[in-house]
């Protein structure tokens, strides 16, 4: 089964449906969608998707209830899972006198008026829409964040001016059911937007319940040092069975990828605590809130190390490796990030990675050639991945045991070579990498 994960960040869920061929026929196996519950249908930045007014409705900038269906529809179709990114965690940030009552009474007026009364039924995901979701009772009174290093005011504070959800009784409940709801449109799998900001018992009594078995279900605990993953991460893997964004990966290839670092920490990286286990890792160069807040952009990394970054994610053996593609949402602040990402997952060389990844999927990696600048290894007997960060050309010799005797095709540039004999000396371009897969003899 095809895993590549495709995160279609803020896609209008037409494009999901137009593209869903396409995407099945490259090889990924789901699509993340924006968190798809009622936000401002006319707000078109990127953070309205995060910011829920009403659990029980499908509707915002990106399409509503019906659009959303007809997307999930044509990905399955072709093969593909529907993943949905959701916000449990906090409700809206809204200027009104009730912005802790949700929807609030304007909405709500909106819900029953003889205009608006007949659409919003159409999007009513579950639920009734005659009275109101969410009371002040249901909100934390902690107030704003102070200390992102304290992990009990982190859980129980507000991000941002964000309403923070309690954990109680009431949102377990909302919680529950618009999981099932989501399940009933054909959701497979659901992305945990802030989850270090949510007690571990609350997760476990939302997502660890009846019909959520099969789900794939995976976290965001966003960390970017040893500090912070000691603090949030580590603690939720040794307590949760979810699967997190590998934030632990993506700095140990920031350091090997430095000019001072070392292209040997990645030969296993997991055995020494570089990387999440590998059954527990959905693996990322970048994410959506790198290039989008200003506070996360100094770990981005350069976009060659992260053309280098990918083609290792693609070509070890673990973790699940998700692609970031958007329509250059950073770029109205950022000039540079100009198509840096939009239509990333079309691009030729995220094909032929993905093409190789699903080639050799679940067979054994190992080590063929480690040094400071460059890499090479194989993965099973027919394939061999190779990368070199280094501004040389790089000639190891290889042991060609255990390896097929033959030629071989790089999926990224389409050359072709021949090994053979008991050693094969490779070549190995400046800044670049090379994935083969054995043709034949």
């Amino acid at each position: 089964m095809y895993d590549v994960i495709l995160h279609a960040f803020d896609w209008r869920y037409k494009d999901n449906e137009v593209n869903a061929q396409r995407i099945g026929d490259m090889g990924f196996g789901a699509v993340l969608f924006p968190p798809p519950l009622y936000s401002d249908e006319n707000g078109q930045e990127w953070w309205q998707r995060y910011q829920p007014r009403d659990y029980r409705v499908i509707r915002s900038y990106l399409g509503r209830k019906a659009d959303l269906k007809r997307a999930v529809d044509a990905l399955k179709k072709c093969g593909v899972r529907a993943y949905a990114d959701v916000v449990f965690n906090h409700m809206a940030n809204e200027n009104r006198r009730d912005r802790f009552n949700f929807p609030g009474e304007a909405v709500l007026q909106r819900y029953s008026s003889a205009e608006e009364g007949a659409g919003f039924k159409d999007d009513c995901l579950y639920g009734n829409l005659n009275e109101g979701l969410f009371s002040p009772d249901e909100f934390n009174k902690l107030g704003e964040i102070k200390n992102y290093n304290d992990p009990w005011e982190v859980e129980e504070g507000s991000l941002g001016g964000l309403p923070d959800l309690e954990f109680c009784d009431k949102v377990v409940q909302q919680q529950r059911e618009c999981l099932s709801a989501l399940n009933g449109l054909g959701f497979s799998g659901y992305r945990i937007d802030a989850l270090k900001h949510l007690p571990v018992a609350h997760l476990e009594a939302v997502f660890e319940t009846e019909g959520m078995q099969d789900k794939f279900v995976f976290g965001e605990v966003l960390t970017f040092n040893d500090n912070q993953e000691a603090t949030f991460l580590w603690p939720v893997m040794k307590t949760t069975d979810f699967p997190c964004y590998d934030f632990v990966l993506q700095e140990t290839l920031r350091k090997a990828f430095a000019p001072s670092g070392s292209m040997r920490e990645l030969v296993d990286p997991a055995a020494f605590g570089q990387a999440l286990p590998w059954y527990r890792a959905v693996t990322v160069a970048v994410t959506h809130d790198i290039p989008n807040n200003d506070g996360f952009r100094g770990v981005l990394l350069e976009p060659q190390d992260e053309y280098l970054a990918h083609v290792y994610l693609m070509g070890r053996d673990g973790g699940v490796p998700l692609v970031y593609s958007d329509n250059n949402q950073s770029a109205g602040r950022y000039p540079e990030d100009r198509d840096r990402w939009a239509d990333a997952w079309q691009r030729h060389d995220i094909a032929a990675m993905i093409r190789f990844h699903n080639a050799v999927h679940g067979m054994p990696q190992r080590a063929l050639y480690e040094a400071d600048g460059f890499l090479v290894f194989a993965r099973g007997d027919r394939g061999i991945v190779a990368i070199n960060k280094t501004n040389k050309w790089q000639h190891p010799v290889i042991w060609t045991r255990g390896m097929r005797q033959g030629k071989y095709r790089c999926q990224i540039h389409g050359h072709e070579m021949n090994v053979t004999g008991d050693t094969f000396v490779f070549a190995i371009p400046p800044r670049e990498a090379q994935m083969w897969l054995y043709s034949g003899d």
